[in-house]
């Protein structure tokens, strides 16, 4: 069985005594949300990794090493693993099987006195019982002490007492369970989306296997990476040149807080700093990002100066000097997180800063001797940064909005909405004049504003910030939306509109001027799709008239649907290939009308997932992209050819 590094086992034993109770499971179903998030597709997921997370929880204390999780034909779960096995013998406070404690009873578990779990993700306890509260039914088997054991449940509610049904000779659980159609709008498993996540675990655990198997498809896939997040780097960089040959590792532990951290420079523009507590992505970072910055900063100008690399300049490196091009993994596991927010995505323990400091300091610093040349790439990369810095200070005086849009070559270019209000405000970005032209006369002028974009954006994937703003596009975008761009200017609480909307035509141009813009927002306004402001508008592909109404089809299922219900005389079938061809009337209201149009909102749901495919259709290798066309071609719909 194989052992986990960082999370050495606390050696006493696992029974229905560690199992403690905190009560209550009725409202899990009268209020999902609180315990799910919501019960759309990211909480019907969710389901699936608090399973897996107990499963994960197991692996840290060194007890397992094979997890599956297998898609079932009826959109039913089953996860597997070879652990030590939910106890079973009673609990001495309920009275039950621990099983059934566990199961059934919210915030039961073996993870708040830290006895038989050293660390722990999930949900702190709630995990499993509220899997069990949504699901149709769920059926948990445990493995241990050489017997099998088996109880089912419907809604929670356990259908009879915990079954010895025979022998055994393995250890470990395995819960099977279908989510219920009466809680989740739709129960449709996605296999990219549990796939992200069982990567992103193998990766931060490694040497555990993880096999997703689709038996709806036949699609199976194992993650196991013995290079850790090592190999997380890497994958995340594909699309991009690292400047040295490998990625850079340290690890260590202090005050019972182990640190891992991988870490690579590249030739692109962009920082890409990802960071882990107890597997738990932090989004929002917190102390142990702190303290890997304040590290990076100190360490590499207190090198450069040292190593006197700074050629007689009076620069001192600042934090976006040092982290341009940087792409890193930080990792930790802590006994008593504290997160901020319900969602735990910032981390709050203070004492987590100064171990992650000095542990990534000494680290970095002895590297960088062992290593001078790396560490003089890495300093002259710092250099240009902090020039560039410099240039953009300066362009990013011209995208100021009052200055920008007067002395723009196209005045009036932004026609502006009447109201004031941000949050009833929305902006469509429109590709071309024709129908930007549609969209100026279409609108509702109090609170739609509408600034058309005359040919492509600049790919910002391959250039920085000065030349970035030096485009007249995105220069225009940028004083039209308030914010100021840059980490030390950009300012959400500027946005003038509450939803910004890119409305493209449906070819290849039009796709390609979408991800463009998608690219600018995720580099360098992140903020504005983390809060929820971008969206992209769904224009009809098709108009269907057959002499008296006229009918929109947003895909050819829609078409064929309308075609099938309507006589066939008199029918023609128009294809929109621009969002121009449409007049004033029928784009809005196929397009813009807020009672009848479509807008799909831009989240990222897994950020180094859209990190790792954004960098690598937009970046320079040409490898990977092929690849990437070659595996995803099947899915492609409405090629424009």
């Amino acid at each position: 069985m194989a052992k986990n590094n960082h999370a050495t086992a606390v050696q006493e034993q696992y029974d229905a005594s560690k199992i403690q109770v905190l009560k209550g499971l009725e409202a899990v179903r009268r209020r999902p949300a609180m315990y799910i998030g919501d019960v759309s597709s990211r909480g019907l997921h969710h389901l699936v990794y608090e399973v897996v997370d107990n499963s994960i929880d197991e692996a840290l204390a060194g007890y397992c090493d094979k997890i599956d999780v297998i898609i079932n034909e009826d959109e039913s779960i089953t996860v597997v693993d070879n652990g030590r096995g939910i106890p079973v013998d009673i609990h001495p406070v309920e009275k039950k099987p621990a099983l059934e404690v566990v199961m059934t009873v919210l915030h039961a578990g073996g993870k708040f006195d830290k006895k038989a779990y050293k660390v722990s993700g999930g949900l702190h306890g709630v995990g499993v019982s509220v899997v069990n509260a949504l699901s149709e039914w769920m059926i948990a088997e445990v493995y241990r002490d050489g017997a099998h054991y088996r109880q089912e449940y419907e809604r929670g509610v356990p259908k009879g007492p915990v079954k010895k049904i025979g022998p055994a000779k393995k250890t470990g659980t395995k819960i099977s369970f279908k989510p219920d159609k009466d809680i989740f709008k739709r129960v449709k498993i996605k296999y990219e989306i549990l796939q992200e996540r069982l990567r992103e675990l193998a990766f931060l655990n490694k040497n555990i296997r993880i096999r997703l198997i689709d038996k709806r498809t036949g699609q199976e896939e194992v993650f196991k990476y013995s290079g850790g997040i090592i190999e997380f780097v890497k994958y995340i960089d594909q699309g991009r040149t690292p400047i040295h040959k490998k990625p850079m590792y340290f690890e260590g532990e202090r005050e019972g807080v182990p640190v891992e951290i991988a870490l690579e420079y590249t030739d692109s523009y962009t920082e890409n700093i990802y960071t882990y507590v107890n597997n738990i992505h932090t989004i929002e970072g917190g102390s142990h990002l702190v303290g890997f910055k304040s590290a990076l900063t100190k360490t590499l100008n207190n090198y450069a100066v040292k190593n006197k690399l700074l050629k007689n300049s009076n620069i001192t490196f600042t934090g976006e000097d040092v982290r341009e091009g940087l792409t890193a993994v930080i990792s930790v596991k802590v006994a008593e997180p504290q997160f901020e927010g319900q969602t735990k995505t910032k981390l709050g323990n203070s004492e987590v800063r100064g171990i992650v400091e000095s542990i990534f300091a000494e680290g970095l610093s002895n590297f960088l001797e062992e290593n001078p040349s790396v560490a003089r790439k890495i300093i002259e990369k710092c250099l240009t940064a902090a020039r560039s810095r410099e240039a953009a200070r300066k362009a990013r005086e011209l995208t100021r909005r009052k200055s920008a849009l007067e002395n723009s070559n196209l005045p009036g270019k932004l026609a502006d909405c009447s109201i004031e209000d941000p949050e009833h405000c929305e902006i469509y970005l429109v590709e071309g004049d024709s129908a930007g032209g549609s969209a100026k006369q279409g609108r509702d002028r109090q609170f739609q504003a509408i600034l058309p974009l005359r040919g492509k954006i600049l790919n910002v994937e391959k250039a920085r910030l000065d030349k970035i703003l030096s485009n007249e596009e995105i220069r225009t975008i940028v004083s039209a939306l308030g914010t100021g761009i840059g980490s030390d200017e950009f300012d959400i609480s500027k946005l003038r509109y509450g939803k910004v909307i890119i409305m493209t035509d449906a070819d290849v141009d039009g796709a390609h001027i979408r991800t463009l813009l998608l690219t600018f927002f995720f580099r360098y306004m992140r903020e504005l799709i983390d809060h929820g402001h971008v969206y992209i508008a769904q224009p009809p592909l098709y108009r269907i008239y057959n002499g008296k109404e006229e009918y929109y089809a947003y895909d050819d299922d829609e078409r064929d649907e309308i075609l099938q219900k309507l006589e066939k005389k008199n029918i023609t079938v128009q294809r929109y290939k621009g969002l121009g061809e449409m007049n004033p009337d029928q784009l809005w209201k196929t397009t813009m009308d807020p009672e009848h149009r479509t807008l799909r909102q831009v989240t990222v749901e897994e950020a180094f997932e859209a990190d790792h495919i954004f960098s690598m259709l937009m970046g320079d290798k040409v490898e990977p992209r092929r690849k990437f066309i070659e595996e995803n071609a099947k899915y492609a719909t409405n090629i424009d050819v």
